[in-house]
């Protein structure tokens, strides 16, 4: 059974998942043409971005420790 912390980092895990991959598709036709474009180095920007928080939003998810206050702070850092 998934509690509301599960659920809510479930959601959000799918979202950000949902928009790396939106994002991937719709520049991959067009990549050469973005190379130089300063758009599309933001567009990578936010996506290392986006990984980072779910790779943190994951180890948050199943960290046994349950220092969730300590990774909030981080994410909020950033």
């Amino acid at each position: 059974m998934m509690g509301p912390f599960e659920m809510v980092v479930g959601i959000v895990l799918i979202v950000t998942v949902g928009q790396i991959l939106r994002a991937r598709y719709k520049t991959r036709g067009t990549q050469l043409r973005l190379a130089d474009d300063p758009d599309a180095q933001r567009m990578r920007d936010e996506i290392k971005t986006l990984r980072d928080r779910v790779a943190v939003l994951e180890r948050i998810a199943t960290d046994k420790e349950h220092s969730l206050e300590r990774e909030i702070e981080l994410l909020r850092d950033r």
